[in-house]
Formats: C-alpha cells, structure tokens, sequence
C-alpha cells in the first residue's frame, strides 16, 4: 500500500510535468518504473497481488510512452493512485494513535 501510494506520487509528478518540462516528466516516471521494479521483486507481492502490479505497470507504460491501447487518462491515474496514498496515510495516522 505504501508503495504504491510512493509511485502514485511520482506518476502525480509526472503528469504535472508533461507537456511543461519534458526533462522532469521522463524523471519522475522512470522514479515510478524503478519503484514498480523494485516492487514486483519484493517476494511478499506474490500471487494475485504480482498479477495486479505486472497489469499495472503495463497500463502505465501504454498511457505514458505505447499507443494508448487502454485509453486511460490522468484523471484515472491520479483516482487509482489517490487510493493508495489515503489508506497509507491513514495507516500511518492509525499508528501515531496507538503509539501514544
């Protein structure tokens, strides 16, 4: 979920910078590729959540560099992604709770 929620922020980046500075934008999707890298090798996402990272990034790189077979656009990115960075959050918020 964390992990997620940390591409989400950089696929975020990305799409705030298409079109302004070609230079940023390339960075911040290839910071998301890496951490989808580094992601799909961590060996507790086996199974269907492997099935789910592997469909994911092969949508992303269709939308931002194929030939958009799939149609997605950056409002959807942003509503998958946004997901993730709430249920991190409130994870995280959870945990300050329970620490006191």
């Amino acid at each position: 979920m964390e992990q997620l929620a940390n591409i989400g922020s950089e696929i975020s980046r990305a799409i705030n910078w298409r079109g302004r500075n070609d230079e940023y934008f390339k960075l911040a999707f290839y910071r998301a590729l890496e951490l989808f890298s580094l992601t799909l090798a961590d060996p507790k996402n086996r199974g269907r959540r492997l099935r789910e990272l592997c469909r994911t990034k092969e949508l992303l790189v269709d939308w931002f560099y194929g030939s958009k077979v799939y149609k997605t656009t950056d409002k959807q990115w942003r509503k998958y992604f946004d997901w993730f960075a709430y249920l991190a959050n409130t994870k995280y918020r959870n945990q300050l709770g329970n620490a006191s």
